[in-house]
């Protein structure tokens, strides 16, 4: 039996023609919001669809906070912003017990819960918290749930950490620790709007007020998509490329490139492949399949892997960064130049 048969066996292809529809009109309704970047609005709608948590890095002005908040409108998502600073307390983001007084005169211990406890958190310039509060957000990135004077309570599903950070600014900021950056499945650059952008805005946008959305995703529909996401399958010639291109970015991996070895001191994660993988899957989803391809996998790398490979002294010297470590990664691991399995096992 072919692989194209055996996928569409999987799925109904109606089923797939419906999640695309849906994942078109959110694309329309993000592109029309937010003008000239529909790569960026593809892959933070792949994130959530993926339910990756999201680092979006930028200058002020570019409209970070403003796509997040079309987000929520988009997703019928309970949302909550969080500027942080450098006074922020992880109290005031997980939430604190606080002494009350109950009707009979006695007293308790009652947990008030802190903005965490949302779908889609906005941690607004999460750079300028100290390394204290970002911990905070690291047990709610990875496991969903919050643990505080030794009870564990569950966030609510779905959950999502949307994050922003300025570049420029260095005085008085704390870079995310490896440990939290490893949790973001995508660190996305958002980058100034070209001219002819700027002149709509301006013309169209007065004050940059962004339209409303005319389109809203129900959560049936939201449903919907994170099931036949978790049914888009990765063959295993697929997973066999994804764990060399991971694999290649360690300097101690016999089969990494004269580049690696050369500039990493650390690459990326096992977290790093699984994350390629779903981001994967949404992708093949975004392209009306329903199976994973190689092209889907190269369309994600690299905003999976920029903020995981952690570059040497002289690779900064010289001026070089990851983007151009994992393109030569990619054209090293062109899929033509290796043996890979040709069985058409497939894994979810």
């Amino acid at each position: 039996m072919s692989e194209a048969k055996l996928n569409l066996g999987l799925i109904p292809p109606a089923e797939i023609d419906s999640a695309h529809q849906l994942l078109m009109k959110l694309t329309r309704e993000l592109d029309r919001a937010m003008l000239g970047r529909p790569v960026l609005h593809r892959l933070v709608i792949i994130g959530i669809l993926s339910r990756g948590h999201i680092l979006f890095e930028g200058v002020p002005g570019v409209g970070k906070t403003a796509l997040i908040k079309i987000l929520c409108q988009l997703f019928q998502l309970q949302g909550s912003r969080i500027q942080f600073t450098p006074d922020l307390m992880p109290g005031d983001i997980l939430g604190t017990h606080i002494l009350q007084e109950k009707s009979d005169g006695t007293r308790e211990m009652v947990f008030q819960s802190g903005p965490i406890f949302s779908n889609l958190i906005l941690a607004d310039e999460i750079n300028r918290a100290s390394p204290k509060t970002q911990s905070a957000l690291l047990e709610a990135m990875q496991e969903r749930c919050v643990t505080l004077i030794g009870k564990t309570r569950q966030l609510p599903i779905p959950f999502f950490v949307l994050a922003s950070q300025n570049p420029i600014e260095m005085e008085g900021t704390y870079p995310l620790p490896e440990a939290q950056l490893d949790r973001f499945m995508f660190k996305l650059q958002v980058g100034t709007a070209d001219a002819k952008v700027l002149e709509q805005i301006i013309s169209e946008r007065r004050r940059g007020d962004t339209p409303t959305p005319e389109f809203r995703l129900s959560a049936d529909e939201l449903k919907q998509l994170f099931e036949i996401h978790e049914r888009i399958f990765l063959p295993k010639p697929v997973a066999s490329y994804i764990s060399r291109i991971v694999s290649a970015t360690h300097p101690s991996d016999k089969h990494s490139t004269e580049g690696v070895k050369r500039n990493v001191s650390h690459g990326a994660s096992p977290r790093a492949a699984i994350a390629i993988a779903e981001a994967a899957r949404a992708e093949a989803l975004f392209n009306q399949r329903a199976t994973v391809g190689f092209e889907d996998v190269n369309f994600v790398c690299s905003h999976v892997l920029n903020h995981r490979i952690i570059l040497n002294y002289q690779a900064k010297f010289d001026g070089i960064d990851t983007n151009k470590v994992i393109s030569e990664i990619l054209k090293k691991y062109e899929p033509g130049n290796l043996d890979l399995p040709d069985e058409i096992t497939l894994s979810k």
